[in-house]
């Protein structure tokens, strides 16, 4: 009988299918490796797709659908393939091959949005596209461009992957099948050393305390990736995020603005700027403008301040109550009675609702009243 563990031995190793085949047994140890061997090598830096936020490997871009994931990696296959910048700012620096799998658009809807992006300038010749896959062969496709373009640190784009989600095989959990095909996918990334394999995933409907927890379906996918992205924006607003977190990428999260629901830019125009604009956002959360106005006051006086300066500051007779409030919300913190100060950076990080775990969904992106 055929296990689901045998299935996954052979669709992500077919060495080991051809030794099962011929009624041999590959060593087991055959991939060991000692310390001093490690010791010994070179390895090349990790080449970066879009510097700062999309490495080389299997990276997962999630989002809740019609938010503009699709724009947003036809942003940034085409700065790749021109050698142009990603998200308005970012420099990719060398021109490499892109192939974007557009599944859910047609020829013409995918010259339209080129056209759109690049401001009527020519589509890059390094752009590759398709719109259509044979059913259950989308591994293969890629495996065989990436063997034709690998020596060129390629990128891959794949939107959707749900268009091409194979169902679990017989006796195969939903578990086992999300990993299988994410391993899979990791694969053709590893085999093809400097390539990016970026695939466009649905959230979850439910919110998630930890953004990683708001990828579609089970752990599989996330536990296979290299890296996860995930595009935070509310229907109508123009302002959104993006957070990364990853093997080799250090967490970040970066403030975007859309234009025209099309135009995706990096908020400040670099990432570190980007990064300290997405902070404020998510320190003034659920904030009213009167608090705002005093958390604004309160973050640039170091020194601290007392309700009555921010009374006179502001003209807020109950300055008091907004300063108590934000104190309970962990956004200031108290100096000494009556006093307040910023929170250092790492009194920030420090805090429950900060940072980039729990308390971390895209609705803690939504601004609302004090009330």
């Amino acid at each position: 009988m055929t296990t689901a563990k045998d299935l996954q031995r052979l669709l992500l190793d077919p060495a080991h299918a051809r030794a099962r085949a011929n009624g041999d047994r590959p060593g087991l140890l055959g991939e060991l490796k000692t310390g001093d061997w490690l010791d010994q090598q070179t390895f090349p830096p990790l080449q970066y797709a879009v510097p700062g936020l999309v490495p080389e490997g299997f990276t997962l871009n999630v989002g809740p659908p019609k938010i503009g994931k699709s724009w947003e990696v036809l942003d940034f296959a085409l700065a790749i393939a021109a050698g142009g910048r990603a998200l308005g700012h970012i420099p990719i620096g060398e021109e490499h091959p892109v192939l974007l799998l557009a599944l859910e658009d047609s020829d013409r809807r995918v010259q339209d949005r080129c056209r759109k992006l690049l401001d009527g300038g020519p589509i890059p010749a390094g752009f590759h596209y398709m719109t259509r896959t044979k059913p259950g062969e989308v591994i293969e496709t890629v495996g065989e461009w990436l063997d034709m373009y690998g020596d060129d640190e390629p990128s891959v784009f794949l939107d959707t992957l749900g268009k091409v989600m194979p169902p679990a095989a017989m006796g195969e959990s939903a578990y086992q099948r999300d990993y299988r095909v994410g391993s899979a996918l990791k694969r053709l990334a590893d085999d093809h050393p400097g390539s990016a394999v970026l695939v466009n995933h649905h959230d979850r409907k439910a919110g998630a305390d930890d953004f990683v927890d708001s990828v579609s379906g089970t752990h599989g996918l996330a536990g296979a990736a290299d890296t996860i992205m995930v595009l935070c924006r509310h229907r109508q607003a123009t302002e959104g995020t993006i957070k990364v977190t990853g093997r080799d990428v250090p967490e970040g999260e970066y403030a975007l603005t859309l234009t025209g629901g099309m135009f995706w830019t990096l908020t400040g125009g670099d990432l570190e700027t980007a990064s300290l604009r997405a902070t404020e956002v998510r320190a003034t959360a659920h904030l009213g403008d009167r608090s705002v106005e005093v958390l604004a006051y309160v973050n640039t006086h170091p020194e601290g301040v007392a309700p009555k300066q921010v009374t006179e500051a502001l003209d807020l007779p109950d300055a008091r109550r907004y300063m108590l409030r934000l104190w309970e919300s962990n956004r200031i913190r108290k100096a000494g009675r009556g006093l307040y100060q910023p929170l250092s950076q790492q009194s920030q990080v420090s805090q429950p609702n900060a940072g980039m775990g729990h308390g971390d969904s895209c609705d803690t992106l939504s601004l609302g009243d004090d009330e």
